[in-house]
C-alpha cells in the first residue's frame, strides 16, 4: 500500500520531530551482565541514544531509509554524543540544535525485575528537547520530505507543541503526509483536557495514527470518550487518516484502512528482556514496509517482529536490526512455531 510521495526530488524518506533522549541500561555484556534485579541493585549501565522519535528514526536507518530530524539537544557532551551517532547511523542533523538556557538531554535509568516487568526512571526537569521553537521548523525541509513524523511528547509544553504545531499546519501545505506516533508519556503533561487537546489537533490532520489503546483514549476524551477501535478508526479516517494503527500489547494490534480494509497481527513470541522499546521498533518497520508498498498485513507483521526482536534485547537504539535480520526472525519463528503464528 503506497501512500507516502515517490517523488525522488524528495531526498528524504521521513522527518521526524520529537526527543533524543539518553538511556542507561542494566549492563549485559559478555563482561557484565546485571541480571533481573531493582534499579538500587545494579552497579554497572550501558549508556545508548533514546527516545522514541530518535529510536524510529535509527530503524528507519538501519532499514535504508533516509531520515532528517527537527530536535533540540543540550549543548554539551552529552549533544555531541548523540548527534555524533545520529550522523554515524546516516540520520540527517542539519536541522538539531542546540539549547541556549542550559537545558539538558533527558535521562532515562532502566528497571529490568523479570521477562514481564520493568519500569523507567526519568530525570525531565530543564529539558532540552521542549526547547524546540516555531523558528527551528523550516518548511523547505519539510518539503523535501515524503513525510513528517510527529512523536506526541513533543506537544506536551510549550515552545515545543507551537513548533509541532508549526510542523503539521506546514506539511499540509506543502503536501507532505503526516505520521502521528501518539507516544504517551506521562512525564510533562499538567492536564488531561491538554493531552487531548493538542493531540487531537495532531491526528486531525494526520495521514497514518499510531497508538495503544489507552493513547486514543487520551485523544478521544474530549470527542467522544470511550470508543470502540472502530469507531476510533472511523472517527479519524473521516478527517484525513489512510490508516489508523491500535496496539493492545501482548493482545496484538490491528490495522484499519480507509477503504474499510481491517488487518490484525498478534506478538511473534520470545523471552523479554524488558517491556519496552517494542514499539519504537514497531514503528520502524511497519512504516518501512509501507515505504516498500506492501499489503497492510504484511507491514503489520513485520513491524510486530521488529516489536518482538526489540522487546529481547537490552536497548532500543543499537539493537535495531535490519530488514534481513528482521526477515530472518520472521522465517525462524514460522519454522519454530507455524506459518501463522503472528496472525489474529
Amino acid at each position: 500500500m503506497s501512500i507516502f510521495h515517490e517523488d525522488d526530488a524528495r531526498p528524504f524518506d521521513v522527518v521526524l520531530l520529537g526527543r533524543i533522549a539518553i538511556d542507561f541500561n542494566p549492563a549485559y555484556t559478555d563482561q557484565v551482565q546485571e541480571d533481573f534485579k531493582p534499579l538500587k541493585d545494579v552497579h554497572v549501565f550501558e549508556k545508548f541514544v533514546g527516545g522514541s522519535p530518535a529510536n524510529i528514526a535509527v530503524g528507519l536507518a538501519h532499514h535504508g531509509l533516509k531520515a532528517g530530524f527537527f530536535a533540540k539537544v543540550s549543548d554539551d557532551q552529552f549533544g555531541d554524543y548523540v548527534t555524533e551517532y545520529f550522523e554515524r547511523a546516516g540520520i540527517d542533523v542539519s536541522h538539531i540544535t542546540r539549547a541556549t538556557g542550559g537545558e539538558k538531554l533527558g535521562l532515562t535509568f532502566t528497571e529490568m525485575l523479570s521477562p514481564s516487568e520493568s519500569n523507567i526512571l526519568m530525570y525531565r526537569n530543564g529539558i532540552a528537547d521542549l526547547q524546540l521553537s516555531v523558528d527551528d521548523i523550516d518548511e523547505e525541509y519539510i518539503a523535501q520530505a515524503k513525510a513528517l513524523l510527529v512523536s506526541g511528547t513533543a506537544l506536551a509544553a510549550s515552545p515545543s507543541r507551537e513548533a509541532a504545531l508549526k510542523a503539521v499546519m506546514l506539511a499540509r501545505r506543502v503536501g507532505t503526509p503526516v505520521i502521528f506516533d501518539i507516544d504517551y508519556r506521562a512525564y510533562n503533561w499538567t492536564s488531561l483536557d491538554e493531552i487531548s487537546i493538542y493531540y487531537a489537533a495532531v491526528a486531525r490532520e494526520a495521514t497514518v495514527i499510531m497508538g495503544s489503546r489507552e493513547e486514543f483514549d487520551l485523544t478521544e476524551r474530549l470527542i467522544a470518550p470511550h470508543m470502540s477501535d472502530e469507531e476510533s478508526a472511523a472517527y479519524w479516517q473521516g478527517q484525513h487518516a489512510q490508516i489508523v494503527v491500535i496496539k493492545h500489547g501482548m493482545e496484538g494490534s490491528t490495522a484499519y484502512t480507509a477503504d474499510g480494509g481491517r488487518y490484525a497481527i498478534r506478538p511473534f513470541p520470545v523471552t523479554a528482556r524488558k517491556g519496552f522499546g517494542g514499539g519504537d521498533g514497531y514503528a520502524a518497520g511497519f512504516l518501512y514496509g509501507l515505504f516498500q508498498g506492501w499489503d497492510v498485513l504484511r507491514c503489520l507483521e513485520f513491524g510486530s517482529a521488529e516489536a518482538s526482536m526489540m522487546v529481547r534485547a537490552n536497548n532500543c537504539s543499537d539493537a535495531l536490526p535490519t530488514p534481513q535480520e528482521v526477515q530472518s526472525f520472521i522465517d525462524e519463528e514460522k519454522r519454530q512455531y507455524g506459518e501463522m503464528v503472528a496472525q489474529a
